[in-house]
């Protein structure tokens, strides 16, 4: 596992470098890594699904941190999903970007090494190892949502990503510290079967939860996946749909074993997701713009998604698992189906495409059954992986946990409802026949097709095929639910249940829904004006920017002794509180360690009070490295003599420098004579050190020019020697 990581690291090295030999043809050699990492993931399916892989490198001996990849059920899931969509991904790129696009070679580069990091995350057993693979994700979603860096709304996606995400980290980096600090080690499969307690612990998940959050999008952290729609399809069919958002889902579904029944876990987990789905399904509702559509639907399903991988009770688990791999591919497929729609026909918009379906008749069927899916109808893996979740929420209904259960019921079949509609909506807005909208002529599809194909038929073939799909998705579920618990058996069909009547309904209702967009669209435009996530988003860094330029021009005043007060007294204040709140201190003084340090001390002492009196800047330079070399005096005293080399070097190097720059000042440092004070400032214009010097009323001194107007040499030296003199 480790060779495939550094492959990835290899293979994105490299990729741009020989970009300009192969051109687009560069992402076939890009999606050789992720195509190798898949092959290795399939190799390990027996010793996956029957325990786990684990491979240990020592990293920091002196902390006691080692890289540990351990792949068991539920990374071979996830690493599947990551390599596989990974691949064919970059596959697509080679036909979606032009031969003159700009920065292609760095743009394979950074999504390989973005699916390097997001394959050695779900890999990742010690914590510290899966930070650093986390915010290697972020870094690298930075770049890839920012690729046209030319276009604002390209840089202000990236960067409000960037910030959401990397705030979120760093919450969740307290919280591992915190958590493997507590449980003893920093082994993430140690601290799953021996999980610690406390209060202390609480607050730890909470933060590890805030981050997986962050990522994951979930409201309200929800309104940075749609401003990444800037970025190009590929990373949003990959990012947003298979790779960067499942990170959080995959850490939710990996710590849901050990903190399910904590205080507040479930509270959280479904309050959040059920508001994601209803908030996410409602703005998808109003969406004109295709991948915008899908932006808002993909909120609502990572609400779907974190419920159902973080609610813990094993049928509810292995739905969660089955829908975190039917996402991966109806909603990669749908993007990139959008992505071939706008290269096609230049456009996105909804209210300019009509008649596609017959024009493109092969990309109709394909969205339509990644469409099927997303709505969850049968025969495909989406239907089978919502059956599972409702089946699992009616039977927690007789558990403790009921009136959350029914709450979750509820939210999840009000969530269905609105995903069918805004499907329904996606396949009109696309490609049906609109008699108020001029037909639309497309181009040659030029093999953007063969991608969203293989996808959509997957999403089909796994919903067929659910028995052969049920021997790894049920073992992943295990690891995902509450231990001493029997996972139940994956099936396409469980016969008439409440859950396929729950399916019906949410058929019929966004049916009824749809048909009903007129009115609900004029509703939701009366609703336009209330509050949203975002627009708090940006009121919050317009104050944060204000703040930070209010507390510069305070701080930062130009004023070297200003600056130097408050250093003083932050100093002060802290010995002081440090004192005082520190509890019972003694003081233990003595005269001296030896009679040597005596006049060492004497010495250093006259030079500190000779430097408030000196006359010029060279002899208070030479008075402080008086002092500089007393300390390393002392240190030899003390038998450091390492510390006393350290201190001679310092001082001398200042000691030169200090001389260096007083060649360039004047000579005195309380007034400055006459004949220097023109050549002086002259020579030290635009210097930090003329703002405080006192100004000349001499004129300045003059060169006597030569024949062709320059200085000649012998002025110029007369005039360099009255500016030092």
């Amino acid at each position: 596992m480790v060779l495939v990581l550094v492959a990835f690291a290899i293979v994105a090295l490299i990729v741009p470098a020989l970009t300009p030999v192969l051109g687009r043809r560069v992402f076939y050699v890009a999606a050789l890594a992720p195509a190798a990492a898949a092959v290795l993931t399939v190799l390990q399916t027996d010793a996956a699904l029957h325990g786990s892989v684990v491979e240990r490198h020592r990293w920091v001996p002196q902390l006691d941190l080692e890289i540990t990849l351990r792949m068991d059920a539920l990374s071979w899931v996830l690493a599947l999903v990551v390599s596989i969509v990974g691949a064919l991904v970059l596959v697509y790129c080679a036909s979606y970007f032009g031969r003159d696009e700009p920065g292609i070679g760095r743009f394979a580069g950074v999504l390989t090494a973005f699916a390097g990091s997001m394959f050695g995350l779900v890999l990742a057993d010690d914590v510290i190892v899966l930070f650093v693979l986390w915010e290697a994700t972020t870094v690298f979603s930075y770049l890839l949502i920012g690729h046209d860096a030319d276009k604002r709304a390209s840089r202000a996606a990236a960067m409000q990503a960037l910030v959401v995400t990397t705030a979120g980290g760093l919450a969740m980096l307290a919280g591992l510290v915190m958590l493997s600090v507590t449980a003893g080690t920093t082994s993430l499969s140690g601290i799953i079967a021996a999980p610690p307690t406390g209060p202390i612990v609480t607050v730890s998940v909470v933060l590890v939860l805030l981050g997986a959050l962050t990522k994951s999008a979930i409201v309200p952290f929800h309104f940075w996946l749609p401003a990444a729609m800037a970025a190009p399809t590929p990373v949003s069919a990959y990012l947003h749909a298979a790779a960067m958002v499942k990170a959080g889902i995959y850490l939710v579904a990996r710590l849901a074993p050990a903190f399910a029944l904590l205080d507040g876990w479930r509270e959280t987990i479904t309050v959040l997701g059920v508001l994601g789905m209803l908030i996410g399904g409602y703005r998808a509702l109003r969406q004109t713009d295709l991948k915008l559509l899908l932006a808002y639907g993909t909120v609502a399903q990572l609400g779907f998604l974190v419920l159902a991988a973080g609610w813990g009770a094993p049928a509810v688990a292995l739905g969660g698992v089955a829908l975190l791999v039917a996402h991966a591919a109806f909603k990669s497929t749908l993007f990139l189906v959008v992505g071939a729609i706008d290269h096609t026909t230049g456009t996105r918009d909804l209210g300019r495409l009509s008649g596609l379906g017959r024009k493109a008749p092969w990309l109709a069927v394909v969205a339509a059954l990644a469409l099927v899916s997303m709505a969850g109808i049968p025969p495909t893996i989406g239907f089978v992986a919502k059956e599972a979740v409702l089946t699992g929420f009616t039977e927690s209904l007789h558990g403790p946990d009921a009136g959350w259960a029914w709450f979750a019921l509820v939210g999840v079949t009000l969530g269905s409802v609105l995903t069918v509609a805004y499907s329904l909506r996606f396949f009109w807005g696309a490609f049906a026949r609109k008699p108020d909208v001029a037909q639309t002529a497309p181009h040659a599809l030029h093999g953007l097709g063969v991608v969203p194909s293989i996808l959509a038929l997957t999403g089909l073939a796994l919903g067929l095929l659910t028995p052969v799909v049920a021997h790894g998705i049920e073992p992943a579920a295990t690891a995902a639910s509450l231990p001493g618990e029997e996972v139940p058996h994956l099936a396409l069909w469980h016969g008439l249940e409440p859950a396929l009547g729950i399916s019906a309904v949410t058929l019929v209702g966004g049916l009824a829904l749809f048909a009903l967009r007129r009115p609900v669209e004029a509703l939701q435009h009366q609703l336009a004006g209330f509050p949203s996530a975002s627009g708090t988003y940006r009121h919050l860094m317009r104050g944060l920017d204000r703040f930070a330029t209010g507390l510069t021009a305070g701080v930062q005043r130009g004023s070297l002794p200003y600056y130097l007060t408050v250093i003083l007294s932050v100093f002060v204040a802290g010995a002081l509180a440090n004192l005082v709140l520190g509890g019972p201190w003694e003081f233990h003084v003595r005269f001296s360690d030896s009679w040597g340090q005596i006049p060492v001390v004497i010495v250093m002492s006259v030079g500190a009070i000779a430097v408030l009196t000196a006359k010029t800047r060279f002899a208070a330079a030479v008075l402080v490295g008086v002092t500089g070399y007393g300390m390393s005096v002392l240190f030899v005293l003390h038998g450091a003599v390492d510390l006393a080399l350290t201190q001679l070097v310092v001082e001398t190097v200042t000691l030169i420098a200090f001389v260096l720059v007083l060649r360039r000042l004047p000579r005195a440092s309380r007034r400055r004579t006459r004949a220097g004070s023109a050549s002086s400032v002259r020579s030290s214009r635009g210097s930090p050190a003329s703002r405080w010097r006192s100004s000349s009323s001499s004129p300045p001194r003059r060169a006597p020019p030569t024949r062709s107007g320059r200085t000649c040499p012998r002025s110029r030296a007369r005039s360099g020697t009255a500016s030092t003199s």
